[in-house]
């Protein structure tokens, strides 16, 4: 089973590079972020067409967010509840893994139902603008409650992925320039701190699960020839739960979509467990 995150910066002009991305990378969902556009123009027959399902949280300007899958989705929550934010931002969703395909054996051994879903949260975390702004104050906030919510859900939902462009490097491995970078946006201590904070509810750093190339990164302006140059931050994460970790088997980037025409600023991040094919027999098509 492979999943993966990608923040595609206007869906309206990158479905087509989305679609060749899948087919030649038939991972069983994907969280999008960035979308820019409105439910009513999201593509659903489009990725059936391409044999997945799709549940969107749309919204214009520099929102939105959407998970792609093989299997249906369940349950489906947008945003952060008790939280009010009229930024569309968050989008969860439970995935059945059938019995003999689960990602370890705690879930077929369990007794709850739930035990035998995987929650998957897709989210485009706030930007923050810049330190002592009053966007930054509403990240910190959101942050909080974020990990409010996530602490309830690991209580339910034992095996949970939290994914998408977070917007925080961990530390200064994360950034080309961690000199220049500190302290600013991406990279405070505030933002930082909240980062770990997630993970101390039961959550690991996927990428860093595994060994990985130096200066790995998902992001890169399109300003100054950054990518040519690997002027980069990694800020798409996916962390996992504690009750994954076995089952993980490798996480990577991969930087091919970036060299694309027009490409978004960001780029995949996947993860790959063992024993586990997400419900593909519920693939439509």
């Amino acid at each position: 089973m492979k999943l993966a995150t990608w923040n595609i910066n206007s869906l309206t002009v990158r479905l087509p590079q989305v679609l060749d991305w899948l087919a030649a990378n038939p991972v069983e969902l994907l969280a999008l972020q960035e979308l820019k556009m409105t439910d009513d123009k999201f593509p659903h027959a489009a990725f059936a067409a391409a044999g997945y399902q799709s549940v969107c949280f749309g919204q214009k300007t520099y929102n939105g967010v959407a998970l792609i899958s093989k299997a249906p989705a369940q349950d489906v929550v947008r945003n952060i509840p008790g939280f009010d934010d009229d930024l569309a931002r968050v989008i969860s969703a439970s995935y059945q893994m059938p019995d003999g395909s689960a990602t370890d054996s705690s879930i077929n051994s369990a007794s709850s139902n739930l035990d035998k879903r995987l929650r998957v949260i897709g989210a485009y975390f706030p930007n923050g603008q810049e330190p002592g702004s009053d966007k930054f104050e509403y990240k910190l906030a959101w942050l909080d409650a974020l990990r409010a919510w996530v602490r309830s859900e690991l209580v339910q939902h034992p095996h949970l992925v939290l994914m998408g462009d977070y917007n925080i490097t961990f530390d200064d491995a994360d950034t080309w320039d961690p000199e220049g970078m500190r302290d600013q946006i991406h990279c405070t201590d505030e933002e930082r701190y909240q980062l770990q904070a997630l993970v101390a509810l039961g959550l690991a750093d996927a990428h860093r699960l595994f060994a990985q190339p130096p200066k790995s990164y998902s992001w890169w302006d399109y300003r100054d020839l950054a990518f040519r140059r690997n002027h980069g931050m990694r800020i798409d994460h996916i962390l996992i739960s504690n009750a994954l970790k076995s089952a993980a088997t490798a996480c990577w980037i991969d930087k091919t979509p970036r060299k694309n025409e027009r490409p978004s600023d960001h780029t995949p991040v996947l993860i790959e467990f063992a024993n586990c094919n997400l419900g593909r027999t519920h693939a439509p098509g």
